[in-house]
């Protein structure tokens, strides 16, 4: 029989709050952390089409973990160090007691090492001296220089992967952890979602895509605004969250607090498009009744869903489309909230922060608002979609994320001990 997996140990860092008890009350309380964009001073954003983002303020990753580490790596990865290290001290994880080639690292990112990049390259054509390249610039800009850090920080010499799927690259993460501890090869793994790509020129090119909101650029606050009828697109965000997953043996033995199960999982392509989502829904709707299939339960049970949510016209429509073929009349008695809506969009990182988002909904039974949901667009309208906190018990959720070339992400957590 494969073991049962359980998470016992959360952590984030974003524009809301660095650690899970900030987070999740500035959550509650519907505080926004979009602002004007500040990330760097030339190009100035006033040249830019959109001028906000969901910014991490006044970061300083020596704040939270000491050593030289931090110095090595990119923004994203030092993001996703800080939220590893809340996880473990969230879990109790002490790594002098643990078998170091049974605790696994997997990590979810999008776009990897881009502020070092962008600033090597530009320095790089500047100073027309190759000699001048940092030394570190190889192994800091590499997708899996935040997975080598956290392991290198912490002593883990199991599994060390990093899985990059776009928006749904976390999502996978998470889901990798569930099945490398189901078939055996580890006792913990600690899933990570980094991005910190609020550069330039990523930020030029989602403005040259048309993706990113322009509407509400002198009011930031209002601009992510999933299934609103206002929408105009999203908004750029940087962040990560941190899962600490184990076999639920390992975690009695520890004496753990149990925040919910992993249930199922599944992952699948749409094979459609590289940018936008086939507008049916069917794809969403057959990753959902997968997800549920492996977990071995039924759309019935189902009681909250974190959404992707996005704040673009087609991607939120498409997405409640889906959500109606599997729940039918159900769909209407769901919580539903979409946490992009208080932080923005932030790339690889989004499946893990919704994840710590939906296991902190379950843990307390509140359900955060989903801001700017002021004038509901009828595709997208849902009952238990509200602008306000709601309360109720979270048995079973779903966590969604969706990326760019087609890519498909479900996870289904359950309470611990629940059916």
């Amino acid at each position: 029989m494969k073991p049962t997996v359980v998470v016992t140990g959360l952590g984030i860092v974003s524009p809301i709050g660095i650690g899970l008890g900030t987070f999740w009350n500035h959550a509650v309380e519907g505080r926004s952390g979009v602002t004007r964009l500040q990330s760097w001073a030339d190009p100035p954003a006033e040249t830019y089409r959109s001028r906000i983002a969901g910014q991490i303020l006044n970061f300083n990753p020596q704040d939270y973990v000491e050593g030289p580490l931090t110095d090595r790596v990119d923004r994203y990865a030092q993001l996703g160090l800080v939220a590893a290290k809340e996880a473990l001290t969230d879990a109790g994880i002490l790594m002098e007691k643990e078998a170091p080639h049974r605790v696994g690292v997997i990590v979810g990112a999008g776009m990897g090492g881009m502020l070092m990049g962008e600033r090597e390259i530009s320095h790089l054509y500047e100073t027309r001296k190759p000699s001048r390249v940092h030394p570190n610039f190889i192994p800091a800009i590499t997708l899996n220089s935040a997975s080598g850090i956290i392991a290198l920080a912490f002593g883990m010499k199991g599994p060390n992967l990093t899985i990059s799927t776009a928006c749904s690259s976390s999502i996978h993460a998470i889901g990798q952890a569930f099945h490398t501890i189901r078939s055996g090869q580890a006792d913990v793994v600690v899933a990570v979602g980094a991005d910190a790509s609020l550069t330039p020129l990523v930020f030029a090119g989602f403005c040259s895509l048309r993706a990113l909101s322009s509407k509400y650029n002198d009011a930031p606050t209002r601009a992510s605004r999933p299934f609103d009828r206002g929408r105009d697109g999203f908004v750029m965000g940087e962040g990560a969250g941190a899962l600490i997953l184990e076999s639920l043996p390992h975690a009695k033995r520890r004496r753990a607090r149990i925040y919910a199960e992993v249930a199922g999982y599944a992952s699948t392509s749409e094979a459609y498009h590289m940018v936008v989502p086939r507008e049916d829904g069917t794809d969403i709707a057959t990753t959902i009744r997968l997800a549920l299939q492996e977990a071995n339960l039924r759309p019935a049970q189902v009681d909250y869903v974190n959404a992707h949510a996005t704040s673009t016209m087609v991607g939120d429509e498409v997405e409640v489309r889906g959500l109606r073929q599997v729940f039918k009349r159900r769909a209407d008695k769901l919580f539903v909230n979409a946490t992009k809506s208080l932080i923005g969009h932030t790339l690889g990182a989004a499946g893990a922060i919704g994840a710590v988002t939906t296991l902190m909904a379950m843990h307390t039974n509140l359900i955060h608002p989903t801001l700017n949901y002021e004038d509901p667009d009828p595709e997208c309208r849902l009952a238990g979609i509200s602008p306000k906190t709601q309360e109720g018990r979270v048995n079973v959720a779903l966590t969604n994320a969706f990326g760019f070339g087609s890519n498909n992400g479900v996870l289904v957590f359950k309470r611990s001990g629940s059916r």
